[in-house]
């Protein structure tokens, strides 16, 4: 309780099991845009809030502009995605995907002594 008066946590959630779901695929795509314009930006990241398949989305420094953790059916679904929604998208430059084999450490927030 004294966690939640303080404001250290932000919300509650249930921790879904994907395959138990219908969704056994999983993985990131880095996304570099064309411009990093203030507008183009604001453009890509309110296009990422409509794809379902996107579950987390994070704007990143180094040779990409942001890191996309995506979920999908399987292989041919996420496939889909990437090539008829992601890479199509107005401003995106490239996109480089890595496959998510297996989960090691899943312990999302941060550490409380």
């Amino acid at each position: 309780q004294a966690l939640e008066k303080s404001g250290a946590i932000s919300s509650y959630r249930a921790v879904l099991n994907g395959p138990a779901l219908g969704f056994g695929v999983q993985l990131f795509a880095m996304v570099g845009l064309k411009s990093q314009a203030g507008p183009e930006l604001t453009a890509f990241e309110a296009r990422i809030s409509q794809w379902p398949l996107v579950r987390e989305a994070y704007a990143i420094s180094g040779e990409a502009d942001f890191l996309l953790k995506c979920v999908g059916a399987d292989l041919a679904a996420l496939q889909d995605f990437i090539i008829n929604d992601l890479t199509a998208a107005a401003n995106v430059d490239s996109v480089k995907t890595t496959l998510i084999m297996r989960v090691s450490k899943y312990e999302p927030g941060v550490p409380i002594p």
